[in-house]
């Protein structure tokens, strides 16, 4: 998307749409007195209180539709500036402008039929949903993947919401990304911190929780988890292999599906972490599992150092528009490069941050190369670099802050003994509590490079040095 684009996103504060087409998919429903209704798409009202509460733009409707369903939606999502059975749109979009103060510049609108072609000539913004008319496509901004009534709005609020934080807060080459809650990754912010639950939990919702509970107590910013559509990972040869699990012995297909969570689970995770105040987010490793969780307002999106190679993989994330975390095991430079490349060919202005890893569980001392953090960050300067350790010590970890890692990523479990391919390379507890509170010191005490006499200081050098600068001479001790 051109910079020109989101310099414009930048400057919206109202998006206007359309109803029949956009926020339904233009189906005709019926009510028992035979009233017309409409079917609304959840995400797309999701995306309305995103919009207020992370680019401050308001929402209006503008409809030739006159269905109750409209009037009950419009006021479940407190959206006032709803105008119905609207027979020439472009004289409600000066109404509104005019009456609200705004500027055309300042107002996006969305469509999909003729009737909504004057408006957005009027608009600085347009887009519309991907079952729009041809020629419609043909006139507008931003032409969405999903079709009306299935997340198109939702996709274009994303985009805003994304393009707005961009030029806000994240001026190209800044060093650090914006995550969907509007918080910050990079130079000048406290190191984030993330516990990598992955698939420790077992297939348990209470080891997941308890999990959540230990990362809330030991201050870290994050949980992460890793999702998978087992029919699709796994590979067919091994469905049928035996092993020998907590459940009794089983086909891996089986085991796989058994330590999934589904939308249930997820939901409850969602709700609980909302609860507790830490974000979450996962890795997804096929493209159905990013399909999966559109469903939840997650923070952003991790790339398994296994999956930088599967581009299919990485469009899926992209379209998305959240931030993208990649991890580099197990690749090679060129590797990097290309993945890299591929992302700013789709926007060179868009989130993402890399961090250094080594795919060994556990990884020895020797391989973790530490010092390809500062690679990373000359080779990509103005991109938050940071790390994801599978080491069984802490000191490593908390050198790769030291060294300019801005965020860090280690598994975590409540017991490193417990049965799971993942535990003997984890973070229990109390380890982590440690880890995180000697990343917090080495960041208090980096300080700014400006040599100084701190008062604590004066006590000693009148005691201990013969000669003092004149400066000091009369300061009092404290």
């Amino acid at each position: 998307m051109s910079k020109l684009l989101k310099q414009k996103a930048a400057a919206i504060k109202l998006l206007l749409t359309d109803c029949d087409g956009v926020l339904t998919d233009a189906g005709a429903y019926y009510g028992d007195e035979g009233e017309s209704l409409k079917k609304f798409n959840l995400r797309d009202g999701m995306a309305v209180e995103r919009l207020r509460k992370y680019a401050n733009i308001q929402v209006g409707i503008i409809t030739g539709e006159r269905s109750p369903s409209v009037i009950k939606r419009a006021e479940k999502l407190q959206i006032t500036e709803l105008h119905l059975g609207v027979k020439n749109k472009a004289a409600v979009f000066t109404d509104i402008v005019s009456r609200l103060g705004l500027q055309p510049a300042e107002v996006a609108y969305i469509g999909d039929d003729y009737n909504d072609l004057e408006i957005m000539k009027l608009a600085a913004l347009t887009a519309c949903p991907a079952d729009a008319l041809t020629r419609v496509k043909q006139e507008v901004d931003y032409v969405c993947e999903l079709p009306g009534g299935a997340g198109c709005f939702r996709e274009f609020a994303e985009w805003l919401i994304e393009s707005k934080n961009d030029s806000e807060m994240n001026p190209a080459g800044s060093g650090s990304i914006t995550l969907a809650n509007g918080r910050k990754i990079g130079k000048g912010q406290p190191a984030y911190i993330i516990a990598e639950i992955g698939i420790n939990h077992n297939g348990s919702m209470e080891i997941a929780k308890k999990l959540i509970d230990e990362a809330v107590a030991a201050k870290v910013d994050a949980v992460k988890f890793q999702k998978r559509t087992p029919e699709i990972c796994v590979p067919k040869d091994q469905w049928e292999v035996m092993r020998d699990t907590p459940w009794g012995r089983m086909s891996y297909i089986d085991y796989k599906r058994k330590t999934e969570f589904g939308i249930a689970e997820y939901a409850a995770i969602d709700q609980y972490c909302k609860k507790l105040g830490i974000d979450w987010f996962v890795s997804p490793w096929d493209v159905a599992s990013v399909d999966f969780m559109e469903q939840f307002d997650t923070v952003i999106y991790k790339l398994a150092s296994a999956s930088l190679t599967d581009f299919d993989l990485i469009q899926r994330i992209l379209d998305t528009g959240k931030p993208l975390m990649l991890s580099t095991g197990m690749s090679t430079l060129k590797e990097i490069e290309a993945t890299v490349s591929y992302i700013r060919e789709f926007d060179d202005q868009y989130q993402f941050c890399i961090a250094h890893s080594t795919s060994a569980y556990p990884c020895p001392p020797q391989e973790l190369n530490l010092r390809m953090i500062q690679t990373l960050e000359v080779k990509y300067s103005g991109v938050a670099i940071g790390y994801s350790g599978h080491e069984t010590g802490l000191a490593t970890t908390v050198a790769a802050v030291a060294m300019g890692a801005t965020f860090v990523e280690r598994h975590f479990t409540l017991d490193r003994a417990m049965w799971g391919s993942d535990h003997a390379a984890s973070v229990e507890p109390q380890g982590f509590q440690r880890l995180v509170r000697d990343i917090r010191d080495i960041e208090s005490s980096t300080g700014d490079g400006i040599k100084r006499v701190y008062e604590s200081e004066i006590a000693p050098m009148k005691r201990l040095r013969v000669n003092i600068s004149d400066e000091y001479k009369e300061k009092p001790v404290l």
